[in-house]
């Protein structure tokens, strides 16, 4: 059976209680530096991270640490659905800027299919579909050039 136990530890320290931080007024809005360690235990060893984050938002390591947890919570969605439904972790295109292209055509398509409304299925259907039907394709990407769809 695989599993691992993942403990985060948040610190948090005001940027008013760190004197002589270099060009501090280039930072605007800047408050609270953050340093997160994650101790995660394997079946067989235990790993340690560390990473250091930057906030405009008041020194609050509970709060820092649920925003920081939800935004890797939608980065992970996010890749999910690109590894799943458009098969980014299989692409095998390696040379010059071709990687970083085609994952942007990726997001790209990605985002239109989610703001194409017409067709309510998943992502995968509404993908297979515009590959199929060249007047739903042009919905879809009327739908991704459309300003009348509010931003959430």
């Amino acid at each position: 059976m695989l599993y691992h136990i993942e403990k985060r530890t948040v610190y948090t320290v005001p940027v008013s209680q760190i004197p002589g931080l270099y060009q501090l007024d280039l930072w605007g809005g800047l408050k609270t530096i953050v340093m997160v360690v994650r101790s995660i235990q394997h079946w067989n060893k235990t790993t340690h991270e560390v990473q250091f984050y930057i906030t405009s938002l008041i020194n609050d390591a509970n709060k820092i640490a649920s925003a920081i947890r939800q935004h890797w919570g939608i980065e992970n969605s996010v890749h999910w659905t690109l590894d799943v439904t458009l098969g980014e972790d299989e692409c095998r295109i390696r040379s010059l800027h071709s990687p970083q292209n085609f994952a942007l055509l990726r997001r790209i398509a990605l985002n239109a299919l989610e703001r194409e409304s017409s067709f309510r299925r998943s992502i995968r259907q509404k993908s297979r579909r515009a590959a199929m039907n060249d007047r739903y394709m042009l919905s879809v990407l009327a739908a991704a050039l459309s300003n009348s769809v509010p931003l959430p």
